[in-house]
């Protein structure tokens, strides 16, 4: 059984997310307990799974600072268990993490379900090192087939035609955010399939649901309330 199994035991209700550059160790800001908790969570899960994926990392550090692409802030150690249940994965699923990280989701994918296989995509060649680094590295039990990172702008990306599960992250907005949509489309027309979209911070919902192709199925909520940060989304390309 995946390690991930059990991974609300320890700290989990810590990580509560924030909005955009709200994150207080992230921009600097005054250490608060819950922001001390928050930042022992993410380190807690790393260790154990041998992996180094908790720390924040701004693209201007890389020299790829644009105003519709956001800075690297890994989802929650969880995010796909709570939003994905396994019984709706099999052998013949391929999941693609858009703007993958450091690799965090790509590795719960792999350890959790047992999809064909699991491809994280990634801007930065820095993050793609980092992510691919991890996989050799973690200590995880991974139940897919198959695993790896691509280093490629969203924007140059071909979908592959059989990729049944697309996770986001809020990585990018606007016209990239369109454009990734719109590809994502553009492969389920030429091989139709279902294909289930997991977004995790659904800023952009609004032109996923405006595009008349993409059935709203399930919320997950860290908290009460209606604010979309900390929010997953699970969508059906109809």
């Amino acid at each position: 059984m995946p390690l991930l199994v059990g991974a609300a035991a320890v700290g989990l209700t810590w990580e509560a997310a924030l909005p955009l550059g709200e994150d207080l160790l992230h921009v600097g800001g005054p250490l608060t307990l819950r922001g001390l908790r928050r930042r022992l969570a993410r380190l807690v899960y790393d260790r154990r799974y041998g992996v180094d994926t908790a720390d924040f990392a701004d693209l201007s550090d890389f020299g790829l600072d644009h105003p519709e692409r956001v800075y690297y802030s890994p989802a929650h150690w969880g995010t796909l268990r709570r939003a994905l249940p396994v019984s709706e994965v099999g052998a013949h699923d391929v999941f693609v993490d858009l703007g993958a990280g450091k690799g965090r989701m790509a590795l719960e994918a792999a350890a959790r379900y047992p999809f064909g296989r699991v491809i994280g995509v990634e801007l930065s060649p820095e993050l793609t090192e980092i992510a691919r680094a991890n996989l050799a590295a973690t200590r995880l039990r991974l139940r897919a087939g198959g695993v790896e990172f691509v280093c490629s702008d969203v924007l140059d990306y071909e979908i592959p035609d059989d990729v049944s599960v697309v996770f986001l992250n809020n990585p990018f907005r606007g016209s990239v955010f369109a454009a990734a949509v719109d590809r994502l489309i553009a492969s389920a027309d030429r091989s139709p399939r279902p294909v289930t979209v997991v977004y995790f911070n659904p800023v952009e919902e609004a032109y996923l649901l405006g595009t008349g192709r993409f059935r709203h199925v399930r919320t997950v909520r860290r908290r009460s309330g209606d604010d979309v940060f900390g929010t997953t989304r699970v969508y059906v390309l109809t």
